[in-house]
């Protein structure tokens, strides 16, 4: 009878262990680091229109995550969707590639399908002008360009993206943050070599 109850007492603790362990885990898990949300930098279309910026609540996204567009009343916008849950630097390269897209006027044209070779450059251009922005916005660039990437490599892997879409992407941004030209040169060059095509 005394081994009995030893045995169901450790059993019994043994259990209460796993259901203490299981519900931390569970929390752990709904709990999500929660940062700052960085001030939007000021931003203007190729037009000359100041872009609103705008916070969305969004339980179900993982990451920060943006969208340039024109609201119902025509007016430049860019929604910004869980900045809280990014860091900070990953929150700003996200609203300057987001201003890219209004800067080139891509919002203004018609959206090539997703994933098409125009609908990448339109992105690759957008990640260029956002680094180099912050490149040319900041005394100690190199540091923030590869937390900036180490950032934006980790958020790609969260939503799955390929390893090969991810490298590529971090590639061309570390490309560009080496050019020689400040982000108003690389727009200015966009949108001329756009008006003669």
């Amino acid at each position: 009878m005394k081994r009995t109850l030893t045995f169901l007492t450790l059993c019994g603790f043994e259990t209460m262990l796993v259901i203490a362990f299981a519900t931390c885990a569970a929390l752990a898990q709904e709990t999500t680091p929660s940062y700052d949300i960085a001030s939007p930098p000021t931003c203007q279309n190729d037009k000359g229109e100041p872009v609103r910026f705008e916070n969305q609540m969004s339980p179900k996204a993982k990451f920060v995550a943006g969208m340039a567009r024109r609201d119902d009343k025509g007016a430049p916008v860019i929604y910004r969707f869980a900045y809280a849950k990014s860091p900070q630097l990953l929150q700003k390269f996200i609203d300057r590639h987001e201003c890219a897209h209004h800067q080139t006027g891509d919002i203004d044209r018609p959206h090539p399908p997703r994933n098409s070779p125009n609908h990448m450059m339109n992105e690759s251009i957008a990640d260029c002008i956002a680094i180099l922005r912050m490149r040319d916005e900041t005394t100690d660039s190199q540091a923030q360009i590869q937390n900036v990437t180490m950032a934006l490599r980790q958020a790609m892997d969260v939503v799955g993206f390929p390893t090969s879409t991810i490298d590529s992407r971090i590639s061309n941004i570390d490309n560009c943050a080496q050019k020689s030209i400040t982000a108003v040169e690389f727009i200015k060059a966009v949108l001329d070599h756009r008006a003669t095509n």
